[in-house]
């Protein structure tokens, strides 16, 4: 059943972690930023790019961790964090 029905139970955990970061990327658009997901590790430590008006951003840090880490171990408890990579 959960083949067709949609819940995600054959997804990779790297699709899961994409769709969630796609899911907040029109939000950082909405300010002038952009995330790129980048990697996940064998430690499930999740690697994005901050890009546009989020790159030097001074609140980047905290979006990042109260905003983005947050949300993606809500929806994928797999994750343990999420570092921006330069």
């Amino acid at each position: 059943m959960c083949e067709n029905c949609g819940c995600g139970q054959n997804k990779t955990l790297k699709d899961r972690v994409s769709e969630v970061i796609d899911g907040i990327r029109p939000m950082l658009q909405n300010d002038g930023g952009d995330i790129e997901f980048v990697d996940i590790d064998k430690d499930n430590v999740v690697k994005v790019r901050l890009q546009g008006a989020c790159k030097g951003c001074p609140s980047a840090a905290m979006t990042l961790k109260i905003g983005v880490e947050r949300l993606l171990k809500q929806r994928v408890p797999e994750v343990k964090e999420v570092i921006a990579m330069k």
